[in-house]
């Protein structure tokens, strides 16, 4: 493809952290270089880069939440369009070349690894094929996400030397091949475990692969083992390595405790301005603007409210409809604001805003000296605000996020798992399965006996299974971490769901919204036909 460059102008600009995936500069090398030990092992670790520009970005999260049946605009960003699903979701969209055009180039990083491992003379044989397996996990990700986003695309299995005009997109039946098959290698090469966190290991390989597995099944591609080996592999992962549900769902993504015994597999990022992603900023997007009301002022512990993703009503009113004895609304969503810009009526310390998640009289909100939000009141500036991703280590409000994202974590495997139980027809498998995630979210009540209650209140039956029913869990359980988008196209329920739970997209999402478009330069910079999705 024209956009990869030669292996000769790789540059590594990467992490690097104690105790996470340590990662090299490497500037003003040669090509010869990467035929050394040296330039194989920076060569893997340069196939994680592009993890970073998708994972906890702008461009990650819009193509992935919003626009779906629980996450839609604020009023903040330039990219409402594709939340609202507009004529300028087109081909000229900023999002969908960044991502494509990044995947491209780390994909050639990664195959500088695999194809010049075995010519490297200095090279050990376990560095070599853990090295490769790497890199493998890491080209199957991108191949997946990029065709989970476009469709057919071109696969990219051999290093390019020199600038390649010609492209040809293949077939999703091949794609799904090559993705499964490097899949396999690096299950079968990876160790479980890797001294520098942030490096692929066997599970993560075993869950990226219940993953595509799940999602083949219900494409035109499916085999008739891709459920059963959904199953499987998720299987595996929850009982092979010492997994496991922390107990509470609060604090899985505790800053600083992002590695803990529920995280499969994560991006990394760093505290380091030098050699962080300038686009993490994941922490920023999720809040609404509580710096302007009565009694606050923007600060660090709170966060910087560029308010671009909402939580559509559907979500709150619906799917966290029970506060009683579900905690993750409560959990997962800020709701109270504290003051740390004392009033003549607020000190600091007190409520400055709250918002109840139910209706309260005009009355009741006159009585307050805080700010009082009933959900009739949210605006695209002003509602509960999804916290899972909040930073309070950055060094200053203008500095971007610096914590890992949880991209892989056990709740997702259960709940992979039930999905592909359920639609091989074992309802009970699914019900049990789903158990797991919800019980450990049942409120811990003042005895045992309230606790017990709530977790019965929480337990579902087999009776309940269906796929939108596993939808609403996903929701429940996921919101924000980037899945949703896939979740709705994988069981072909986006225009369904949208329709019906998102009021600022339902008028305009049409069929051809399953895919993004392929990015105008691609198009225009190849030499050869290359088709547009349909209806772009």
């Amino acid at each position: 493809m024209k956009h990869i460059i030669p292996a000769m102008l790789l540059m590594l600009v990467t992490a690097s952290c104690n105790k996470m995936l340590d990662e090299t500069v490497v500037t003003n090398a040669t090509d010869n270089f990467y035929n050394t030990k040296a330039g194989f092992q920076t060569a893997v670790n340069g196939a994680y880069v592009s993890m970073r520009n998708f994972y906890s970005t702008e461009r990650g999260i819009t193509l992935t939440e919003t626009g779906t049946d629980i996450i839609t605009n604020g009023s903040d960003g330039d990219f409402k369009f594709t939340s609202q699903y507009t004529s300028q979701l087109d081909s000229r969209y900023s999002h969908v070349r960044e991502v494509w055009n990044s995947f491209y180039q780390t994909l050639n990083t990664a195959n500088v690894a695999i194809t010049r491992a075995d010519k490297i003379t200095d090279l050990d044989s376990a560095t070599k094929v853990k090295g490769v397996a790497e890199a493998k996990f890491c080209r199957a990700q991108y191949h997946f996400l990029l065709m989970e986003m476009f469709g057919p695309i071109p696969l990219s299995l051999k290093e390019n030397t020199e600038i390649v005009r010609e492209a040809h997109r293949d077939s999703t039946s091949a794609i799904y091949n090559a993705i499964i098959q490097d899949l396999l290698d690096a299950e079968r090469d990876l160790p479980a475990t890797q001294s520098e966190w942030g490096r692929a290991t066997k599970p993560a390989a075993e869950h990226l692969l219940a993953r595509v597995y799940l999602t083949r099944a219900s494409s035109p591609d499916a085999q008739g083992t891709d459920y059963a080996n959904a199953a499987k592999y998720a299987d595996m992962v929850i009982k092979n390595y010492g997994f496991k549900l922390l107990d509470d769902p609060g604090l899985i993504w505790a800053q600083g405790k992002e590695n803990n015994s529920e995280t499969i597999w994560a991006a990394q990022f760093t505290t380091d301005p030098l050699y962080n992603n300038g686009d993490n900023n994941a922490c920023r997007f999720f809040l609404m603007q509580y710096d302007v009301l009565p009694g606050m002022k923007r600060d660090l512990p709170n966060g910087t409210p560029w308010k671009r993703f909402r939580p559509t009503k559907f979500l709150l009113d619906t799917l966290y409809q029970d506060r009683v004895h579900d905690t993750r609304y409560e959990k997962f969503f800020t709701t109270v604001w504290y003051t740390n810009a004392p009033t003549a009526t607020l000190k600091l310390g007190d409520t400055a805003v709250f918002l109840p998640g139910y209706d309260v009289s005009a009355a009741e909100i006159a009585s307050k000296k805080y700010m009082l939000v009933p959900p009739r009141l949210y605006t695209e500036k002003l509602y509960p605000s999804l916290n899972k991703f909040a930073d309070a280590l950055r060094p200053d409000n203008q500095a971007s996020g610096v914590r890992p994202f949880i991209s892989f974590r056990l709740a997702e495997t259960y709940l992979i798992q039930a999905e592909a139980m359920l639609m091989q027809g074992d309802p009970q498998a699914a019900a049990d399965l789903v158990n797991v995630v919800r019980l450990r979210a049942a409120r811990i009540g003042a005895t045992d006996a309230e606790t017990a209650a709530n977790r019965n209140a929480m337990r579902v039956t087999a009776a309940q299974m269906s796929i939108d029913f596993l939808l609403d869990e996903r929701g429940r359980e996921l919101v924000g971490e980037q899945m949703r988008w896939f979740d709705l196209v994988r069981t072909h329920k986006l225009l369904d769901r949208v329709r019906l739970h998102n009021a600022e997209a339902r008028a305009n999402i049409q069929p051809k919204h399953v895919l993004r478009p392929i990015p105008q330069d691609q198009i225009d910079r190849t030499v050869n036909e290359f088709k547009q999705n349909p209806g772009y």
